[in-house]
């Protein structure tokens, strides 16, 4: 729920020589906070230019006031709680309630003036990731800025000289605050609305963290070995799905704040990578994929036509980036006598289970976890066990949506003969190699007229 949350002895947390001298404490806007884990819609605004606004992936859009002729926000640096998906809670560090924090929105000649009161327990800055900007509003802390003690309030104000999409983090402390999930999305819309219009606008910052199961806070020293990848610090199934009206043109815009790149695959459709962090990518210069790879620090946004309708997956290709925990250090045990094993592990632990003998296939399977652990494969659809994890989600296109309609529609109704279906035929069994049937009848040299068999002697 949106809310206004009043501070507490304000005049205690707000320092006049901590924040610009054009602005004064009793001005600062009250920071809004939501708690709620689903997409909440589009915030369309009330004044300036039009646009088409974003949504974010089981986000929001933090609202803004006008105070002259500046668009005034206020970011609240503080430790939250974060649900990864249902059964699964992480102790995060975020923004207004929540990690990632809220999507900044605002238009390309816009000056945005930015509250940030810090509630951690340590120091914080914000950097605008691929903004072009004053150096002492980069947010740097010691280069270009001192850093916002706990307690502070700092104003960053700047125009935004370009559209485009672009991401916020901490440049204080930064190994362990990004680790903690403190980032977010930034969307500067085009002021000339013919500029590439689209239908939809989906927007989400990818993030990773390393959780022993049944525990809740990531493990923030880690560098390489993750075992929760989330978009928008949530792992499937507590993904939101991408509604679609059949016909939209869709944008997707991804942000990379992991240690690791991104291969994301898109189903049923091909698109065109249309901007980066560093800008729009001339129409002349896109060509068709149906896998981007987002490098780490990175920004990419596609443009694709829903033209194709049904439940499409969405996600990373890296397999092990559509898992949730626990699959890591798991031995192959592929082809192994399940009852030899269970045998021998029984005598050390009478109540483990053998698993893995015919693959890892656990959508069905129903076994004890920890306490706020995950399965690491998951998820159901309506044929069975879908059995993913991590990174991944569905883009459902269907006719008829309205057009701020972002509701889950349901299982997609597969027209009468258009699913895969299982025959009882026997398959005619394959010829091997080797199999003395097939053996090849030897070369008759007496009728090989013109060759020279001495010349091919060594060759």
């Amino acid at each position: 729920m949106l809310s206004r949350r009043g501070f507490i002895g304000t005049a205690a947390l707000v320092s006049a020589s901590a924040i610009s001298g054009r602005v004064q404490a009793a001005n600062i806007p009250e920071a809004q906070i939501m708690d709620k884990v689903t997409m909440q819609p589009p915030l369309h605004p009330t004044s300036g230019p039009d646009y088409r606004p974003v949504v974010t992936l089981n986000g929001w859009t933090l609202p803004w006031r006008m105070n002259g002729d500046w668009k005034e926000f206020h970011l609240l640096a503080e430790p939250v709680e974060r649900e990864f998906a249902p059964g699964m809670k992480a102790f995060l560090w975020g923004y207004n309630g929540q990690s990632p924090g809220p999507t900044i929105e605002a238009v390309e000649g816009d000056k945005v003036r930015i509250f940030v009161t810090n509630k951690l327990p340590e120091a914080t800055t914000v950097h605008w990731h691929g903004m072009i900007l004053p150096s002492g509003m980069d947010g740097v802390g010691g280069l270009t800025q001192p850093h916002i003690r706990p307690g502070k309030t700092f104003v960053y104000e700047f125009e935004l000289k370009h559209s485009g999409t672009f991401m916020y983090h901490p440049h204080s402390d930064e190994m362990v605050q990004m680790a903690m999930g403190m980032m977010g999305m930034f969307v500067v819309h085009p002021r000339d609305q013919s500029f590439r219009p689209v239908d939809r606008d989906f927007v989400f910052v990818m993030s990773s963290y390393d959780m022993d199961p049944g525990t809740y806070l990531p493990k923030v020293t880690e560098m390489t070995n993750f075992n929760m990848w989330a978009w928008n610090s949530r792992v499937f199934p507590g993904i939101d799905p991408l509604p679609v009206r059949l016909g939209d043109k869709v944008r997707v815009r991804i942000g990379n704040l992991t240690m690791t790149n991104h291969p994301i695959h898109l189903h049923g459709h091909s698109f065109s990578v249309s901007g980066t962090d560093g800008g729009w990518v001339p129409e002349s210069a896109q060509w068709p994929e149906t896998t981007t790879d987002v490098p780490v620090g990175a920004i990419r946004a596609f443009d694709v036509l829903a033209d194709n309708p049904g439940d499409w997956a969405f996600h990373c290709h890296k397999s092990h980036h559509t898992m949730n925990a626990m699959g890591h250090d798991l031995r192959t045990v592929i082809g192994v006598s399940k009852k030899d094993l269970a045998k021998a592990v029984g005598k050390l632990a009478p109540d483990a289970m053998v698993m893995g003998s015919t693959g890892m296939a656990m959508g069905e399977m129903e076994m004890p976890l920890p306490d706020n652990t995950l399965p690491m494969m998951t998820g159901s659809g309506q044929f069975g066990a879908i059995e993913m994890g991590g990174m991944f989600t569905v883009m459902k296109i269907r006719e008829g949506l309205a057009r701020d309609d972002y509701r889950d529609p349901g299982p997609y109704r597969f027209p009468k003969g258009t699913v895969a279906y299982e025959i009882d035929a026997p398959p005619p069994e394959a010829p091997r190699q080797g199999d003395p049937k097939d053996k090849a009848k030897p070369t008759d040299t007496k009728n090989m007229k013109g060759t020279n068999m001495k010349g091919m002697k060594g060759m």
